[in-house]
C-alpha cells in the first residue's frame, strides 16, 4: 500500500540526474536559484527514504510532512511571481512559472494526496477493527 510513495523517494537519482547533468529541474524546481539548497532538499530526500526503510510505519507520515513542505514551498515561490510583475519580465517577455515548475507542483501535490489517501484508509481500519466486536 505504502509503495508507490516509497518508490517516489527512491526514483530521487533521477530527479538529481535530471537535475545536475541534464538540466532539468522537475523535483526541486521552486529551488532553482539556488543550487546549494537543492542540494540540501535532495539529500533530505534521501533521508526520507532511509527513514522509510528503517520505519516503514512512518512512510506515510514521511510523504505527507515532506510533500505539504514542497506544496508551501512552490506555492510561495511561484505565487509571489505571478502576483508580483516586475518591469524585468515585462521587458524580456519570460514567463512568470516555468513547466518545471508547474510538473514539479502537479507531482509534490499527488504524492501528498495519496499520502493522505492512504493514512485516511489506515486509520479507517484500524478504527473499524478496535471498535467492531465481530472481528
Amino acid at each position: 500500500m505504502d509503495r508507490p510513495i516509497t518508490l517516489y523517494y527512491a526514483a530521487t537519482i533521477i530527479f538529481v540526474l535530471l537535475d545536475f547533468f541534464l538540466g532539468i529541474s522537475i523535483r526541486a524546481a521552486f529551488l532553482d536559484p539556488y543550487p546549494m539548497a537543492r542540494l540540501v532538499y535532495y539529500v533530505f530526500c534521501y533521508a526520507c527514504l532511509g527513514l522509510m526503510l528503517w520505519r516503514p510505519a512512518w512512510v506515510l507520515i514521511i510523504g505527507i510532512v515532506e510533500s505539504l513542505v514542497a506544496v508551501v514551498a512552490l506555492t510561495l515561490s511561484m505565487g509571489v511571481r505571478v502576483m508580483v510583475v516586475t518591469d524585468e519580465m515585462i521587458e524580456s517577455g519570460r514567463d512568470s512559472v516555468t513547466t518545471e515548475e508547474i510538473i514539479n507542483f502537479i507531482i509534490v501535490a499527488g504524492i501528498a494526496y495519496l499520502s493522505y489517501l492512504q493514512g485516511i484508509r489506515v486509520l479507517k481500519a484500524s478504527k473499524i477493527e478496535k471498535t467492531d466486536p465481530w472481528r
